[in-house]
């Protein structure tokens, strides 16, 4: 498994800012439906949902909402990045630029932590994260996070 498998290039975008945690999950809604055809307010729910839970901003400005929907047949991901920061409620209290979210089948069982885990390993390398925020273009950005990634697995 690899990111490019999970994310599709029209499923990255840069945003120059979201006014709150609420309003980047409905941009991220909005982006599912844009690239893989899924309903954004079932994607909003399900990611709202998910974080009632706790929060998925994983520190160093990284957040990663995941939800599971039945409207999939097989592990996507969005990602963005946000040109100003915003709170997210993540673990070390700092807001949240680099956003990815991950969309599984309901029945995805194992294969969505698997890719969970994946993105969590990718998105940990500091080198990487640096060069995310460097580069606010969308298709740059799908290149770094599909091909950096493949040589941190090896």
């Amino acid at each position: 498994m690899d990111l490019s498998g999970i994310l599709k290039p029209g499923a990255v975008k840069v945003i120059a800012s979201a006014s709150s945690k609420k309003r980047l999950l409905h941009d991220l809604g909005d982006l599912a439906h844009g690239a893989y055809g899924l309903p954004a307010d079932a994607v909003v729910e399900a990611l709202q949902e998910r974080e009632s839970l706790g929060p998925t901003g994983v520190g160093h400005g990284v957040a990663l909402p995941h939800a599971r929907l039945d409207q999939l047949d097989s592990v996507a991901g969005a990602f963005i990045l946000l040109e100003k920061p915003v709170d997210f409620d993540a673990v070390d209290r700092q807001p949240v630029d680099l956003v990815f979210a991950l969309f599984a089948p309901l029945d995805a069982g194992v294969t969505h932590l698997k890719a969970l885990a994946l993105v969590s390993r990718t998105l940990r390398d500091a080198n990487l994260r640096k060069k995310l925020r460097a580069n606010p273009d969308a298709a740059t950005l799908y290149a770094i996070l599909t091909t950096d990634q493949g040589v941190q697995a090896a």
